[in-house]
């Protein structure tokens, strides 16, 4: 026989070779979640063939639907479906273990040399950056999302919801989830979220026509000690911290906080930052206006999630309110604390909902709910760079800062125009602020 039957299946990639792709991926997912999923479709999907295009896109899809870090728990479930328990917790921890440390030393000399002219002058020339890819962002999430009038007016109804009016993330999302579940029964063309077949399905280890995995296939009782064990695992050290250091202490309320915000905040990133920003500012006072600007010009330049920005919330806020405990101790403490708080309830939440998730491939509703939220995530991440341009454009009453809006139009024609990678982005950024400071500095 000839033609797409003759094709041969590509061989199942041992453990050991699944761990080898997973530590490098861990060194090598810059761009956050948008660069870091187009590096597994390239990897996974074209080059090893280790999962087709639709479950590759089916997984994604679902996982967009929870709270947290998509591109993480894609890692998670990918490495879940082809090595059990033990591939998805490989995938899912070095997804984030290098950005851990490298972060770790970045907020280290942000605080204690924070203070030193060339460092702030770097920092100015990032926050410009920093508004540009969050803007970029938009556009890039905007071109796909927003495919008719339907969805931009979901789109500008989450912004004015959430710019004018503060409704609460959680409460939008919801709202469009509805409002696509319904509007796929009512009005299918205007939220239908179809993707192309895979014509190389059939050579994929984990391919269209295969069945799950026996351990992909739901059990009550394996449900029910995933749930106790992952529980016990994410919750455990907060209350720890809570018993030694006191229920009113800065690293409980991070523990505390961060696994509230890991259940309520849903759409990666730029969707979570202004609920954190917001909190750790204006409620808890861990932060200062200006440093979460800071810490997310530094997340840019580590591998790993945008989201471990957050593990810099936890270090500032436990390096400003040590409570008897060193700075660096109490700082390395609250990193810690928010990240295990932050990244441990993916496990959970892959590891509980997998095997439902795969049996719901093909189902038309839910798809409509999932394009009519990404399409109100729109909304939210344009209220993140209206409130970001703000701030950076406009630093003081009755001024404007013309180097930093032309430098934030620089960044986004480089990345949209000419494709210009955000680490050269934000490098380049940082030393033109260093230059402009150092310039204005003798004149």
């Amino acid at each position: 026989m000839t033609g797409p039957l003759n094709m041969t299946r590509s061989s199942h990639p041992s453990f050991g070779e699944a761990f080898r792709f997973w530590l490098k991926l861990g060194f090598i997912s810059f761009g956050g979640p948008t660069g870091q999923i187009a590096i597994m479709q390239t990897e996974l999907v074209e080059k090893k063939k280790w999962i087709s295009q639709s479950r590759f896109l089916h997984a994604l899809n679902f996982c967009m639907l929870l709270p947290g870090p998509e591109a993480q728990q894609l890692a998670i479930y990918i490495g879940w479906l082809l090595h059990k328990t033990w591939g998805g917790i490989v995938a899912g921890a070095f997804f984030v273990i290098p950005s851990i440390f490298i972060l770790w030393g970045l907020s280290f000399v942000y605080a204690a040399f924070g203070n030193i002219p060339w460092i702030a002058a770097i920092f100015y020339g990032l926050k410009p950056a920093v508004t540009a890819i969050v803007l970029t962002a938009v556009i890039r999430i905007g071109r796909k999302a927003l495919k008719n009038e339907v969805m931009w007016t979901l789109a500008a109804l989450a912004f004015i919801a959430i710019y004018f009016f503060k409704v609460p993330f959680p409460a939008i999302i919801l709202s469009a989830g509805v409002i696509g579940f319904v509007g796929g029964l009512l009005w299918k063309s205007k939220f239908e979220n179809a993707s192309k077949e895979n014509p190389t399905s059939a050579t994929s280890v984990i391919s269209d026509e295969q069945e799950s995995p026996a351990h992909a296939r739901p059990n009550l009782s394996r449900a029910f000690w995933v749930t106790i064990v992952w529980l016990t695992l994410w919750l455990t050290p907060t209350v720890i911290v809570g018993a030694v250091r006191g229920w009113d202490s800065t690293l409980f309320k991070e523990g505390l906080f961060f696994s509230k915000a890991a259940v309520i905040t849903f759409g990666g990133a730029y969707a979570v930052l202004p609920y954190v920003t917001q909190e750790a500012l204006f409620h808890y006072g861990w932060l200062k206006p200006g440093q979460m600007m800071d810490g997310l010009g530094l997340a840019e330049t580590t591998p790993g999630p945008l989201i471990m920005v957050l593990q810099f919330v936890g270090f500032m806020g436990a390096w400003q309110h040590p409570a008897g405990l060193s700075p660096l101790v109490a700082a390395s403490s609250g990193a810690l604390i928010t990240t295990w708080a932050t990244f441990t309830p993916c496990f959970l939440w892959i590891f509980l909902g997998g095997p439902y998730i795969e049996q719901l491939r093909g189902n038309a509703k839910l798809t409509s709910a999932l394009s009519a939220i990404t399409a109100a995530i729109v909304g939210v991440v344009l209220n993140l760079a209206v409130w970001f341009a703000l701030h950076v454009f406009f630093p003081a009453t009755g001024t404007m800062d013309w180097f930093a809006i032309l430098l934030c139009i620089a960044a986004v024609v480089a990345m949209m125009r000419y494709k210009v990678d955000i680490i050269p982005v934000v490098i380049g950024a940082g030393i033109l602020g260093l230059l402009y400071k150092s310039l204005h500095s003798f004149s």
